[in-house]
């Protein structure tokens, strides 16, 4: 490897840490709010959340689907832990009690993971997840995370009205970065988004304060791994099988990333690669349970990412989860990346999902749709999509133990899309069977 080459793997590995990290710091703080944990349990789960997600996108990478794919916190579950929180009352239930119910049904169904891929289960789950199925997952995941990352973008006051200063700052980081990613030469697009966060970063720093997700000294009192941190196992029926669906579910993450992937790279993966990385994610996954983790899956939005940087070797990828995992075992480490200013984070990847829109789009192009099969895909996205825009109070006089599931839009389109695509024939007039893109 020359000087140059070795440079290039030197940057990108730097640019995937960021991205990483990015994606995954805000969620066990969000967690630790949602369940009114102290400061040092927070830190405690970030540091094992950095931790097992470096090892676990080191693993994917070497053994198990083997495309440099971040593997983490799935946003299915994220939000799902979030609801759950949230209606803790309305149940009539602690939030140790519900965090404990959620421990028991993400251990049960990772453990159920793990047998289906030892036992060669893997292609049955699989006809579950049919192509177009993928196809609307993809489409809603990039409105979900276009939405999630856009709200992240906005500064909130201590009023809590916008903050126009900051939002103005991260709307301009992100026409920065776009800007980049469209009119510079292939190394600056390449390098886009790390550009704009050490741009942006200090300059955030100079013009504004409090940008760190936590404050350095509370990092510095940090404590070692904590057991069951949300609450020890129990059997609340109600949680524990609805995270257990939810983590079933949560299995068309590794068939959409690795479809994803699979078409970029030009290749046709094996069912072993399938099942590999299906086992890795049931072990990440009962692992998470233990340490207050949400449970993990392959990132299918990380398709957006490796086509905004063009750089599409796996070296960087594992250096960047070694350097992620680092972070999590050296404290002092962990500290400097904190003070990212989050909205700086958020406009970033704002930019870089973008791209995954775009390999939404192109997911559907080999399909020819008229007046009747073109509800095989609007019915679940546009479902979703009204679901997500609705008021959630809307949904408090439905059943408690169901409201977090007909409230998340993401997952009741995914639903829907799956049932269509098992009970109905989508045949063309002439006969023939819409084209569909081959796994």
């Amino acid at each position: 490897m020359n000087q140059s080459s070795r440079n290039v793997t030197i940057f990108a590995a730097i640019q995937w840490m960021f991205f990483i990290f990015v994606n995954v710091v805000v969620v066990p703080v969000s967690i630790g709010a949602a369940f009114e944990l102290s400061t040092g349990e927070v830190v405690s789960i970030l540091r094992t959340s950095l931790i097992v997600t470096g090892a676990a996108c080191i693993l994917q990478g070497w053994i198990g689907h083997r495309y440099p794919l971040l593997e983490g916190p799935s946003g299915i579950i994220w939000g799902m832990m979030l609801t759950l929180a949230a209606s803790a009352q309305s149940l009539g239930l602690t939030l140790t009690e519900v965090g404990g119910g959620i421990a028991t049904g993400m251990l049960l169904a990772g453990v159920v993971t793990v047998l289906l891929a030892v036992f060669g289960a893997v292609p049955l789950v699989h006809k579950l997840f049919k192509p177009m199925v993928m196809n609307v997952f993809l489409l809603l995941l990039s409105l979900q995370l276009a939405v999630i990352f856009f709200d992240g973008m906005i500064g909130v006051a201590n009023d809590g009205a916008m903050h126009i200063g900051i939002t103005a700052f991260s709307v301009a980081v992100a026409i920065f970065v776009a800007f980049l990613k469209v009119k510079g030469n292939k190394l600056i697009s390449n390098f886009s988004l790390l550009i704009g966060i050490i741009v942006g970063w200090p300059i955030y720093s100079l013009l504004f304060s409090g940008a760190g997700v936590i404050e350095a000294e509370n990092m510095a009192g940090a404590g070692g791994l904590l057991l069951f941190p949300l609450g020890q196992p129990n059997l609340e029926l109600g949680i524990v099988i609805m995270t257990f669906v939810a983590c079933l579910l949560n299995m068309s993450n590794t068939f959409a990333a690795i479809q994803a992937a699979s078409a970029i790279y030009n290749d046709k993966p094996q069912q072993s690669r399938y099942r590999n990385s299906l086992l890795l994610t049931g072990l990440y996954s009962v692992v998470g349970s233990l340490f207050g983790l949400v449970a993990y899956a392959p990132f299918a939005s990380a398709i957006g990412f490796l086509e905004s940087t063009q750089i599409y070797d796996k070296k960087p990828f594992l250096y960047g989860g070694a350097m992620i995992a680092l972070l999590g075992v050296i404290p002092s480490l962990a500290i400097l990346l904190a003070q990212l200013p989050i909205t700086v984070g958020n406009a970033v990847l704002f930019v870089a999902y973008m791209q995954l829109f775009g390999t939404a789009l192109k997911s559907v192009r080999d399909y020819s749709f008229n007046s009747v099969t073109v509800h095989r895909i609007a019915a679940p996205v546009l479902l979703g999509v009204s679901i997500m825009m609705a008021d959630p109070l809307l949904f408090t006089s439905l059943p408690s133990l169901i409201q977090p599931l007909i409230s998340n839009g993401f997952m009741m389109g995914v639903l829907l899309s799956i049932v269509m695509e098992l009970t109905m024939k989508w045949d063309q007039p002439d006969g023939k069977t819409n084209k569909e893109v081959q796994n």
